[in-house]
């Protein structure tokens, strides 16, 4: 681990609830207006349970985010920060993928926050 995984930054937020040597499941939870500090996700896979509404952000760029509960995307190897910007509690899953990727795009290249498959 180092001190950009997001379990170190916010440990109240992130907990680990599965890991093996190809992947590891992170689960996040928060509330309306928490945020999260600087933390980094390498590619990813990320399941809603509940819908949200957050703002990520990172080197000056930000994006809002909405999701519907049960919506699948695509979250590109990247770091940033979250703010819940919803009214509603938010949960979701993170697949983290620990191999790495077959090449290696600029992280300006890579869409912040999740992406439409």
């Amino acid at each position: 681990m180092n001190s950009h995984d997001p379990t170190i930054t916010d440990p109240n937020l992130y907990r680990v609830i599965f890991e093996n040597e190809r992947v590891r499941v992170l689960e996040y939870r928060d509330e309306p207006g928490d945020h999260t500090h600087a933390h980094r996700h390498p590619d990813s896979v990320m399941v809603t349970l509940s819908a949200f509404r957050r703002r990520v952000a990172s080197g000056g760029r930000n994006v809002d985010v909405e999701l519907k509960a049960g919506e699948v995307r695509w979250v590109g190897a990247q770091e940033h920060t979250g703010e819940n910007v919803g009214d509603t509690a938010s949960h979701s899953i993170f697949i983290e993928l620990k191999e790495p990727a077959p090449t290696a795009a600029p992280t300006a290249d890579v869409p912040l926050g999740p992406s439409v498959p």
